[in-house]
C-alpha cells in the first residue's frame, strides 16, 4: 500500500502537466515550477527504493529470524524505519533543489519531458560554482548503494535459508518472489533512465527519447498492483480468465 501511494504521488507530479502540454502550443514551465516537479518526482522516487530496502529486510526476519521477528520488527522501531525512509531522500533531495535554485542558468530549454534537478544544473552558466551540487548528488548515490547492499545481503541470507525447507520455499514464493520482481522492475527502469541521461547518444529520435524518459513513469505504477494483486485468488482468477479469452480470440 505505502508503495503504491509512493508511485501515484510520483505520477501526478508529471501527469497533470504533461496533459496540459498535450492540449496548449506552448510547452512551457516556470522555474520555481520546474524545481518542485524535480523535487517531488525522485524524492518520492528514492523514498520507494528506502521502502523496498526495508521490506527486504522485513522479509529476511520473518523467514530467517521467526523467534526474533517481533523483537526487532515491532510497531515502533517499524515506524521508525517508515520515517526514515521518507526522511532521507527528502532531506537529500531538498539540499539539492536549494543549491540548484541559487545557481544563474545561461539556457532555458530542458531536453526531457519533466525536470531533472541534474539536468538544470547542466543549464547553469559556467562562472557557477556547481561542487556542491555534485558533492550532494554522490552522497545521495552512496546512500542509496547502501540500500542496495542491504537489499543483496537479505536475499543472500533469505536464498540460503530457504533452500533446504520446503516450508520457507513456500514463503519465499510467496512474500519474496513478488517483492524481488516489483524491485528489479523499479530498478531496472531508474538505472536504465539514468545511463541514458548521462550516456545516451544525442542522436537518438525525439520520440524514442520521450518514451525512456516516462518508462520509469510507466512501468514500475503498472506493474506493482499487477504483481501483487496476483497473490489474491479473485485477482489471480480474472487475469488468468482475461488471458484465456485472449488465447482462444487471437
Amino acid at each position: 500500500m505505502i508503495m503504491d501511494n509512493v508511485s501515484l504521488i510520483t505520477v501526478l507530479s508529471f501527469y497533470p502537466k504533461f496533459l496540459l502540454d498535450l492540449l496548449s502550443s506552448s510547452h512551457v514551465i516556470s522555474y520555481n515550477g520546474c524545481l518542485v516537479q524535480a523535487f517531488v518526482m525522485f524524492s518520492f522516487a528514492c523514498s520507494d527504493l528506502s521502502i523496498l530496502s526495508v521490506m527486504s529486510y522485513d522479509r529476511y526476519l520473518a523467514i530467517c529470524r521467526p523467534l526474533r521477528y517481533n523483537r526487532y520488527m515491532n510497531k515502533h522501531r517499524l515506524s521508525l524505519l517508515i520515517f526514515f525512509s521518507w526522511l532521507i531522500p527528502f532531506s537529500f533531495l531538498a539540499v539539492c533543489i536549494i543549491l540548484t535554485s541559487r545557481l544563474t542558468l545561461c539556457s532555458a530549454k530542458i531536453q526531457r519531458l519533466y525536470c531533472v534537478n541534474w539536468v538544470i544544473v547542466l543549464l547553469a552558466c559556467p562562472s557557477n560554482n556547481t561542487t556542491p551540487n555534485s558533492i550532494v548528488v554522490y552522497l545521495t548515490i552512496l546512500v542509496y548503494v547502501f540500500h542496495g547492499l542491504l537489499i543483496v545481503w537479505s536475499y543472500i541470507y533469505l536464498v540460503r535459508t530457504c533452500r533446504g525447507s520446503m516450508e520457507n520455499r513456500k514463503k519465499f514464493m510467496q512474500t519474496c518472489v513478488p517483492h524481488l520482481t516489483c524491485m528489479l522492475i523499479f530498478l531496472s527502469t531508474i538505472v536504465f533512465d539514468i545511463m541514458y541521461m548521462h550516456f545516451g547518444s544525442k542522436n537518438i529520435p525525439q520520440s524514442l527519447k520521450n518514451f525512456i524518459a516516462i518508462v520509469f513513469l510507466f512501468i514500475s505504477p503498472i506493474m506493482n498492483p499487477v504483481i501483487y494483486g496476483f497473490k489474491l485468488t479473485k485477482v489471480r482468477s480474472k487475469i488468468i480468465f482475461y488471458l484465456n479469452v485472449y488465447r482462444k480470440y487471437s
